[in-house]
């Protein structure tokens, strides 16, 4: 079935989206995501390995794991 030289064929799906392209990212913020894959989050410190070393060290332990978590923390700015 030919169309007119003066007629435009019919879309059967309307018209096309809109793509819209959102450009606002700092390049801090997409540094910080490439940086260990979805972010640096902070470390919390588990009850669980609290409970161990508490078993295990009489607290000693404790005291050098929340150095550690905190330390880390420091480090990274978070």
């Amino acid at each position: 079935m030919a169309t007119p030289q003066d007629q435009q064929p019919a879309q059967p799906y309307g018209q096309p989206p809109t793509i819209i392209i959102n450009n606002s990212n700092s390049a801090a913020a997409s540094a910080t995501a490439v940086i260990g894959g979805a972010g640096l989050k902070r470390r919390r410190q588990s009850l669980w390995v609290h409970f161990w070393l508490l078993m295990f060290t009489a607290g000693i332990g404790n005291i050098f794991y929340g150095m550690h978590v905190s330390r880390w923390n420091r480090d990274r700015g978070l």
